[in-house]
């Protein structure tokens, strides 16, 4: 079984491919979009263990050679000397210009690889196969790519459309759970801003998607895509819309640089943590009712998922050290961050005038 979304976007618009069983037939399927047989793939220590061969087979078996430039899994990857490691190898590999780089992992490897692609040789094409559920209904759809700073996350990077992103549920299964509900978080992300239907689904089928079953994760997997190519296609540089897929980051981002990008807390968790916020400072200033995060918070405990700074291991700074690093976030404007808060559940909105006093009570509450 396999499903399509398109992402429309002119001359740069492409499919995303969602089933099972695409590894295998990766070749066949990616063969019309190669001007010539041949690619390198960017993937990481513990993809390439798991799939890499797969992979290789399926292209294989369709007519195209590879090879692997294989980097160390995690965050840390996302850094100027990787960066300049997969684009001087690329080079010395022979990429041209009408090549196209394979991106085969999750979300670092798919912004790292798209990164390198967009600036080798002034613009080279490249495939998005997202390995990790928070890749696949996020980072692989939509062109963001880019690399961290120590001042904050995402702060160096470009817009660069992939030519075709190819979804392999299958590869889901050797997640650990801790790392599939991190991409939950991102799912649940697409219920909560704009899609009340789908987190009424979510709350109901949320522990079978959890538990393995297959038709259940293409579907989710499926909304959430065609919920951000929606949001993509109307607005692709983030100039309006596409904020609202920052719900949660504001938070969740000075999270991760206050963790220093560690497995202390994974993208997602930081995400769903930060949603949590968002919604507790919603309820705080009085936008939507009070009960609304007692219920986002009661399905991320269902789920078993991270939901609190409680959750964190570690030492966390305190309200004002937080906030201090969200002013180094990528969406600051003039000084100002950019909250998402929310009316109600599926109803959000981009707010730029929140009381900075209210900000400092809801995470000094959280940090308790």
């Amino acid at each position: 079984m396999t499903v399509t979304v398109p992402v429309a976007l002119g001359e740069r618009s492409y499919e995303v491919v969602i089933g099972t069983g695409l590894l295998p037939d990766a070749g066949s399927r990616l063969a019309p979009f190669f001007r010539r047989p041949r690619t390198l793939i960017v993937t990481d220590e513990t993809v390439a263990a798991l799939h890499l061969a797969a992979l290789q087979s399926g292209l294989e078996a369709g007519g195209i050679r590879s090879e692997a430039i294989v980097v160390p899994a995690g965050e840390g990857s996302k850094s100027w000397p990787m960066l300049e490691r997969v684009v001087e190898a690329l080079l010395a590999h022979r990429v041209e210009r009408d090549d196209l780089v394979i991106a085969f992992g999750g979300g670092v490897i798919g912004d790292l690889a798209g990164f390198a692609a967009a600036i080798l040789r002034r613009g080279v094409g490249f495939i998005q196969i997202p390995t990790s559920l928070l890749a696949q209904v996020d980072s692989s759809v939509g062109g963001k790519t880019g690399i961290n700073s120590p001042l904050g996350k995402n702060l160096i990077g470009a817009f660069h459309q992939p030519r075709h992103v190819l979804i392999d549920i299958d590869v889901l299964d050797t997640l650990s759970d801790r790392e599939f509900l991190a991409g939950y978080g991102e799912v649940v992300k697409y219920g909560l801003l704009g899609d009340a239907d789908f987190f009424d689904w979510l709350e109901t089928e949320g522990p079978r998607l959890r538990d393995g079953d297959k038709s259940g994760r293409i579907e989710a997997v499926r909304r959430s895509v065609a919920a951000k190519a929606g949001i993509v296609s109307r607005d692709e540089k983030e100039h309006g819309e596409r904020a609202l897929l920052n719900l949660g980051h504001t938070f969740g981002h000075a999270l991760e640089a206050a963790t220093g990008y560690s497995d202390r807390l994974l993208h997602g968790e930081g995400v769903a943590i930060g949603m949590g916020l968002a919604f507790a400072l919603s309820a705080r200033l009085g936008l939507c009712a009070q009960e609304t995060p007692s219920r986002v918070a009661a399905h991320f405990a269902a789920m078993g998922l991270r939901r609190s700074m409680a959750d964190i291991p570690g030492e966390l700074p305190d309200a004002d050290g937080l906030i201090e690093l969200m002013a180094q976030d990528k969406k600051v404007v003039g000084g100002v961050p950019a909250f998402i808060l929310c009316r109600a559940i599926g109803d959000s909105f981009v707010n730029r005038e929140v009381p900075p006093e209210a900000v400092r009570a809801v995470l000094a509450e959280a940090l308790v």
